[in-house]
């Protein structure tokens, strides 16, 4: 793992891209490298997080105009060829609109933005972000989003369950879950879905921010567990 770079993507309007630079560097220890969106370059980093934000000020529909940019093409040829790709809020969604993986991600149910500690449970520790992590786990992170409702057609909701793809749900504090429970899951997803991965298990989209709860000073450490999953399989 000494000397492997991780990428940061930065778009006109991201603003959680300093804290993904945060945890790679002081916590996993490894070099943090910002990656322009207007660069076709990857620069031979190890793996690519996406961060939250209003990429081109969510003009159109959130991640319409990021899916254009020259470097996630070259992003999506990465992860193509296998290599660990993270979206997180804004990041999630972009990654759903460039088809990286499937549904979108709607205006929340009560139309409201939300900003508020939400509970999470990992469902399952297969892909590179929970890698190793105990199924069930529940911790705290922070939701800060508008669109945040996760919605997939049938078909693909059954594709998700049979291959596994659920990742996180948003849950109460002791882990139950209520598709219509607007206390554990504030936004409408459905299924109380709070993050997915693709089939392989390498690209991960989420729209909590675990990235926010890696310091005892802001809040707590819980969402560090998932950050060193990623740097372990590297």
């Amino acid at each position: 793992m000494a000397g492997k770079k991780i990428g940061i993507v930065i778009f006109p309007g991201t603003n959680c891209d300093h804290d993904l630079v945060h945890v790679v560097r002081a916590h996993l220890k490894l070099e943090a490298v910002p990656l322009w969106h207007s660069e076709a370059d990857l620069k031979g980093v190890a793996a690519v997080l996406i961060p939250g934000g209003f990429s081109y000020g969510d003009y159109l529909r959130t991640g319409a105009l990021a899916k254009l940019s020259p470097l996630l093409g070259e992003v999506k040829k990465f992860a193509e060829a296998g290599g660990p790709v993270v979206g997180v809020c804004n990041g999630f969604q972009i990654l759903c609109e460039a088809q990286f993986l499937p549904g979108a991600l709607l205006i929340n149910q009560r139309t409201q933005f939300l900003s508020r500690p939400v509970s999470l449970k990992i469902e399952q520790n297969s892909c590179v972000f929970t890698k190793g992590l105990d199924i069930g786990t529940i911790f705290s992170a922070p939701i800060a989003h508008g669109e945040g409702r996760y919605y997939v057609p049938n078909d693909q909701l059954k594709s998700l369950q049979d291959h596994n793809q659920i990742v996180f749900r948003y849950t109460d504090q002791d882990g139950a879950w209520s598709e219509k429970d607007f206390n554990s899951n504030p936004n409408g997803s459905l299924l109380s879905i709070a993050g997915i991965c693709n089939k392989q298990g390498n690209v991960v989209g989420l729209m909590p921010h675990p990235e926010r709860v890696v310091d005892e000073v802001v809040g707590g450490e819980q969402g560090l567990a998932l950050f060193r999953a990623l740097a372990s399989s590297l």
